[in-house]
């Protein structure tokens, strides 16, 4: 059952991931201004990260099993809606419906996933759910461009919702039995935990400041790196590969026996080494023109994201119990939505060169790093 919990966590980050290339040119074709394209483009994080909160708190009360259905159920409805946009203000309603709704299926898979995973093994299990959503990030914005160039940008959304569609249905029969058995063996008086304590607790704001950074940088290399390739003479194909290059780099650390470090070392330590790596890797990127060795400052970076991310998942299991966890998930990818938008934003605001946002990103990564680590000790 968890391989099929896995299933849709990599299909919830490939619905986000096939998206990246085609709402722009879809926007445009139903002729968008500038300011409604990226209205466009943004809309699906801002609602996305409203509905990972409150996802978070029916995952707690409900218990994820209900949510997860609710969720990927409406996600298949809201991919369909796209048929019916003639306008770009229509679009611009459809993506919110859709980000919404999105944004109940990763904190109530991810928190069935933990659930049921042995705490010895949290750190190889949240490792294993990485790797799913690395492959999304490769598979997703390869297949949609493709598509979309072939047949349109509608037809690549509709593919998501007949799978979305079909996995609502899968998970009636094969999570149900597990959700009435977890329901007789947890205590039916569990402790209620404010939202205030989830921002008191060590742990917790490490993994949601883990998440923040980890996709503001995400969101930097998004923005500035296709700018930078640009500048030095390439096509948008070698951005593409070395975004691939980070992915399918922290996809060999996430599947190989060197997972069993997460369940070893503190995820501290490996949440210090692997921001470290990424913040290193921008300092190199911004200063590097020859591509050879671009490719292996994305390889370094994707090492650090590999240590990285297992290791936020880790602390917060570690520091929720089953009871609160799902609220807690939801914070947390509602960090990562907001740190996407912050990234691109942020660096964009201050009107910077490529090569100035990966020195400030690279910055940025190396103080949280240290800051982890110093906060720990004391």
């Amino acid at each position: 059952m968890r391989l099929f919990v896995y299933i849709i966590i990599f299909f919830s980050f490939f619905d986000l991931f096939t998206q990246l290339p085609i709402m722009s040119p879809y926007a445009n074709k139903l002729g968008a201004t500038p300011f409604i394209t990226g209205l466009v483009v943004g809309m699906y994080s801002f609602a996305n990260t409203i509905g990972n909160i409150i996802s978070g708190f029916l995952t707690d009360k409900k218990g994820p099993y209900y949510v997860l259905l609710f969720g990927l159920f409406t996600t298949s409805v809201a991919l369909f809606l796209y048929h019916l946009v003639t306008e770009p203000i229509g679009l611009l309603f459809i993506r919110f419906i859709h980000g919404l709704v999105a944004g109940f299926i990763v904190p109530a898979s991810f928190t069935f996933s933990a659930n049921q995973t042995a705490s010895e093994k949290r750190g190889k299990g949240v490792a294993l759910s990485g790797a799913f959503v690395g492959l999304a990030a490769i598979v997703g914005p390869a297949m949609s461009g493709i598509i979309a160039s072939k047949k349109s940008e509608v037809f690549v959304l509709s593919i998501t919702a007949c799978v979305m569609l079909m996995l609502s249905i899968l998970s009636i029969f094969l999570l149900r039995s597990i959700t009435i058995r977890r329901q007789t063996t947890i205590p039916k008086s569990t402790p209620t935990i404010s939202i205030r304590h989830f921002f008191q607790e060590a742990g917790l704001v490490k993994a949601f400041a883990g998440a923040f950074f980890l996709m503001f940088s995400q969101g930097v290399l998004a923005y500035m790196l296709p700018l930078k390739i640009l500048h030095l003479g390439f096509d948008t194909k070698t951005s593409g590969l070395l975004l691939s290059t980070f992915g399918f780099v922290a996809i060999l650390v996430f599947i190989m026996p060197t997972n069993r470090i997460f369940d070893l070392v503190k995820p501290v330590k490996t949440l210090a080494f692997g921001m470290s790596l990424m913040g290193i890797s921008m300092l190199l990127l911004g200063q590097t023109e020859i591509l050879l060795f671009m490719y292996i400052w994305m390889g370094l970076y994707g090492v650090g994201f590999a240590f990285l991310f297992p290791s936020i998942n880790s602390l917060l299991i570690d520091s929720t119990h089953s009871s609160n966890r799902g609220k807690a998930y939801g914070y947390f990818y509602a960090f990562f939505s907001v740190g996407v938008v912050a990234g691109s934003s942020v660096t964009g605001y201050l009107e910077l060169t490529a090569n100035d946002g990966f020195f400030l990103t690279g910055i940025i990564l190396l103080i949280i790093s240290g800051l982890s680590i110093l906060i720990n000790k004391k």
